[in-house]
């Protein structure tokens, strides 16, 4: 049977009576098209060609993409990604298909940003027979409307870091999470509250880069759909109160080079090898650059703030949690670096790209990694740091972005269309923040 007769058996059995063609836009928003499914033979070849050829869809209406006069694009199913929505009705149920973007001439489409992440993927296989693997643990928050002020949010529960009920009011939210995510497919391995009052993670298992990247965004999707069933809403913001913890999207991974782990060395210091080492000099090296992707908000610089308990240190270490690179404990094929910046506002298929690059970079030029640093940053005087060497990432949405602009593997592996059209959305997002007046201003400044 084709892949196409077992995704319409698949839809026929599931009585989907809506097919989702989902795709995400520059910045990582999921978007979609509803297919209505009619079950006669007529609609069946229908569907049949749909899944075959694709849905015609408006890309200039799609920030990012293309403009008014070259808007005719195509979605393109990936049938491996087909699965109901297990938050809507069994009956006359809705599915979903993440899709890639080509243009009408069958190519695919340059500004996609799961095609980008596919090229970089195809390259690494190509020319080095590697694979990229991912585990991302995306914190979220779960809010209500203050009782005192219906126009505020506030944190959903007064938990702590493992708390239990009565603390831990969200325990009942994450295990319908889990569920859900079980029933689309994910292997999940645990959650738990957070240290945040009201901030949550649920924990799901690494796979390749680009079924991660797909995962995420579902992820982000379910837990939200699930919140709002039980009366609350999610929100990924990374800083959404003062006084806090911010969430964060600690990325864990690894290259394979010939279906072989190349981060583990029995031999070496620490047991890492040199292709891990100069993974973590090339990360380190562009990490600057870097949080442009992986920390795209504004918002994203109120998490990564110097002097708090935030992953700004550019150095690497094994247990300390104060470097922006840790390598977790486990060897052998769990051998992996942890990258500590990345917050779930950002695009995955970007992220993990860029990511990727930059690893890369350090293994191509046989980058040597720094020595790691054990002590505690978040401690060490100014003086101490710069003895060392450790610098910050940038302070704010704009320093990053300049350091983007600036860095010439990342630019390479975005493609010159993400590149340019990321740059130009997040110019005018940072400028609409800089000209705006806040409540901290008006509130400290007008009775001057």
């Amino acid at each position: 049977m084709s892949k196409i007769d077992q995704a319409v058996e698949y839809i026929v059995s599931n009585d989907v009576k809506f097919l989702r063609m989902q795709f995400v836009d520059l910045m990582g928003n999921p978007k979609n098209v509803a297919y209505p499914i009619k079950t006669d033979a007529k609609g069946l070849d229908e569907l049949k060609d749909t899944l075959e050829n694709g849905m015609f869809f408006d890309g200039s209406s799609i920030e990012g993409f293309v403009s008014i006069n070259e808007s005719d694009m195509v979605l393109k199913p990936d049938l491996s990604t087909l699965s109901v929505l297990p938050w809507r009705p069994s009956e006359k149920s809705v599915a979903r298909v993440i899709c890639d973007v080509y243009k009408t001439n069958g190519k695919p489409f340059e500004g996609d940003p799961r095609g980008c992440l596919k090229t970089i993927l195809g390259k690494l296989k190509e020319e080095m027979n590697g694979s990229y693997y991912l585990g991302p643990e995306p914190e979220f928050f779960l809010v209500k409307p203050d009782p005192h002020n219906p126009h505020k949010m506030i944190p959903a529960d007064d938990g702590g870091y493992f708390d239990l009920e009565p603390m831990d009011e969200a325990s009942s939210v994450r295990r319908d999470i889990v569920f859900a995510l079980e029933d689309l497919g994910y292997h999940m391995e645990a959650s738990h509250h957070e240290v945040a009052e009201g901030q949550s993670e649920v924990n799901f298992r690494f796979e390749d880069a680009l079924k991660t990247a797909d995962n995420v965004i579902t992820f982000k999707t379910t837990v939200k759909m699930i919140a709002q069933q039980h009366g609350l809403t999610a929100t990924f913001m990374p800083k959404p109160f003062f006084g806090i913890n911010g969430s964060g999207m600690h990325c864990n991974q690894s290259v394979w080079f010939n279906d072989e782990v190349s981060f583990y060395d029995e031999t070496a210091p620490y047991q890492l090898s040199e292709t891990a080492l100069s993974y973590i000099a090339g990360i380190l090296d562009n990490a600057r650059a870097l949080v442009a992707i992986t920390n795209p908000t504004v918002n994203s610089y109120k998490r990564l703030v110097p002097g708090y308990e935030a992953p700004v240190n550019i150095a690497w270490a094994n247990s300390n949690r104060s470097a922006i690179i840790r390598v977790p404990a486990a060897r052998g094929k769990g051998t992996r670096v942890e990258f500590r910046a990345p917050d779930p506002t950002c695009n995955p298929y970007l992220a993990f790209t860029v990511m990727l690059a930059a690893g890369l970079d350090g293994i191509k030029k046989g980058m040597s990694a720094p020595d790691p640093v054990e002590e505690n940053i978040f401690k060490m005087s100014e003086a101490r740091k710069k003895e060392l060497g450790i610098a910050s990432v940038p302070a704010n949405l704009s320093e990053a972005l300049d350091e983007l602009e600036n860095n010439s593997i990342l630019k390479e592996a975005l493609g010159k269309h993400i590149f340019e059209n990321f740059i130009e959305l997040k110019r005018a997002e940072w400028d609409d923040f800089r000209t705006s007046v806040t409540d901290w201003e008006t509130k400290t400044y007008l009775k001057l």
